[in-house]
């Protein structure tokens, strides 16, 4: 985890780099990120390359990148960046149409900070940009967690709570389920605004049996429900495993505190967003 003294509003003026080759897209994105971030540096590129000549003028805050550029492959000017690039780590975000296959296959080069499917829309790509660089606001939200570490669990409470965030903790996925069942009961459909989870617990049940019976028994969706799962799993396999059974989302161990608070509050958001629409 990062110093005890973060936080995601302990921001300046950021200068962002969008990478596109659709002037079109990159014209659309910059003014929807003016809306939110007036005070930032819109930095629009055409090419890879561009975007090598345009690092040289000054460091950057974050980039965005499609997955194909006019003259090369996104995963090849991160890369690039991350090698050429003397400045402290940069969030690199991917922005394509198939995250989730590529999750799933886990193509995902350990250049790129994250991906977005572009599906969401601008919209919410600028307001996913704006949660890791300069956000005005943390949204709130219960999250439902799940950690058999009582160390462990203490600290990354404190580290959520210190983002607006409740937090319910369970020891176990037993606890988890019938956490889950009391607020069904009660008509609190489904209860918390998103699952937070470790892999292997205490108890007969894993990490991965909460998400099959989340996705199965509960029958709740990745949109209706959201589930981040953390894990020190390098195995390619048993990563996709976990996505194809109903984790919206992992975060590799050790865990790094700006990385973790960004996806969560973001499927916080993408899942109230969802339901939204299902309740007109």
């Amino acid at each position: 985890m990062s110093a005890p003294g973060f936080r995601l509003t302990d921001t300046v003026a950021p200068r962002i780099m969008v990478v596109d080759g659709s002037k079109v897209v990159r014209k659309m994105l910059e003014g929807l990120l003016r809306q939110q971030l007036p005070d930032m540096q819109f930095i629009g590129c055409e090419t890879g390359d561009e975007a090598k000549t345009a690092l040289q003028n000054g460091a950057v805050s974050l980039v965005t990148t499609a997955l194909r550029l006019p003259d090369m492959d996104g995963l090849e000017l991160a890369r690039y960046l991350r090698e050429h690039t003397p400045q402290a780590y940069i969030p690199i975000i991917v922005v394509s149409g198939d995250v989730q296959d590529r999750l799933e296959n886990r193509s995902i080069s350990d250049d790129v900070t994250d991906y977005f499917d572009k599906s969401l829309g601008f919209s919410a790509l600028a307001a996913f940009i704006k949660g890791y660089v300069a956000p005005e606001s943390e949204p709130g939200g219960e999250v439902l967690y799940i950690e058999d570490s009582r160390v462990v669990a203490v600290a990354t409470r404190r580290m959520l709570e210190k983002h607006g965030l409740s937090v319910i903790h369970c020891t176990g996925v037993e606890d988890a389920i019938a956490h889950l069942e009391t607020m069904k009961a009660q008509g609190r459909i489904p209860g918390p605004d998103v699952v937070l989870t470790d892999v292997y617990l205490k108890g007969d049940l894993t990490g991965k049996d909460l998400l099959y019976s989340i996705r199965n028994e509960f029958g709740y969706s990745k949109g209706l429900l959201p589930a981040l799962v953390m894990t020190g799993d390098a195995n390619p396999a048993n990563q996709t495993d976990l996505l194809r059974v109903g984790a919206n989302d992992l975060v590799q161990k050790p865990i790094e505190e700006r990385l973790l608070v960004t996806k969560l509050l973001f499927q916080l958001r993408v899942g109230r967003l969802l339901r939204l629409k299902l309740a007109k």
